[in-house]
């Protein structure tokens, strides 16, 4: 199973193009930093407004570059499932471990219609699938007994839940009977979704704090969950700071800080106000990280 901490990775800009070279440099620091596990190109990767082809090129350039270090769990969500198809088996094409597939977004369909959208990537393409629930963007989102069903497909192995609802991975893994990974998509409560049976957490935080977020993952691991809370408290201010405006123009700029790359963003993202980036600077000199 997929588990710790996973950090959704931002994609680097230089003048409007892919920053190839820091897409790398980010990488490689963040296996060397022991982290669990990496996410090209979800909402945090700026999804969205990269092209078709930018896109396909941060996955190979992650898969490249991890080099079978870490999982890869390449963002290949679509509203469309023509195009969550095509994602896919790029994806698996490029020697990525797994995808991640949001769907209904703008189109909203019911229940049945998002079984049926998961069903039709699951049968037409080869990776594993893990089911991203996040309703505050998708508007609508996965009840726990239509994902009881989708688990019943052999690759759909795993969710990354971002519903706000932490009796989630109690209710689901009372219904789900097989290995599953349980990953929360949301750094500020991940600690008490462990408890409840989390495995890990797919993490924007980690973007710029790998070393104390792996090592919250690992004391959850080990079912030290006292010592988890304590260092996630300690985490909270930064976790806080980096969503004032919206994600990912936060953890682009403390990564800026940090030498990785630019804080360069697209529209309809905006630069950062000036009394967000000393917010953000200031928890980060707290936390000694510059």
């Amino acid at each position: 199973m997929f588990h710790g901490a996973i950090t959704a990775l931002i994609t680097p800009f230089s003048n409007n193009q892919l920053d190839e070279a820091a897409l790398r440099r980010i990488v490689r620091w963040q296996i060397d930093s022991g982290i669990n596990g990496l996410v090209p190109v979800g909402t945090t990767g700026e999804s969205p407004t990269l092209s078709e082809a930018e896109h396909k090129r941060v996955i190979e350039i992650t898969v490249e570059e991890a080099n079978k270090a870490v999982p890869i769990i390449a963002g290949a969500g679509s509203n469309n499932p023509i195009e969550a198809v095509d994602y896919s088996r790029h994806a698996a094409e490029a020697g990525a471990d797994a995808a991640l597939h949001v769907a209904g977004y703008y189109n909203r369909p019911n229940q049945r219609g998002l079984y049926a959208h998961y069903e039709y990537v699951h049968n037409n393409t080869e990776l594993p699938i893990i089911v991203y629930n996040i309703p505050p963007r998708a508007v609508v989102g996965v009840d726990v007994a239509t994902m009881a069903e989708l688990a019943k497909l052999e690759r759909i192995v795993g969710v990354k839940d971002a519903t706000g609802d932490l009796t989630r991975p109690i209710r689901e893994r009372a219904l789900i009977k097989k290995p599953f990974s349980f990953l929360s998509g949301d750094d500020v409560s991940c600690v008490a979704y462990n408890v409840g049976g989390g495995n890990g957490c797919i993490s924007v935080t980690s973007n710029i704090a790998p070393k104390q977020v792996v090592e919250i993952h690992r004391l959850c691991r080990e079912g030290n969950f006292v010592a988890a809370a304590a260092l996630q408290d300690k985490l909270f201010a930064l976790h806080s700071a980096l969503f004032i405006e919206p994600n990912p123009a936060g953890p682009k700029y403390a990564m800026s800080l940090l030498g990785l790359c630019s804080d360069e963003v697209r529209l309809p993202m905006m630069p950062l106000l000036d009394s967000t980036k000393e917010t953000i600077r200031n928890t980060m000199k707290a936390l000694e990280l510059i």
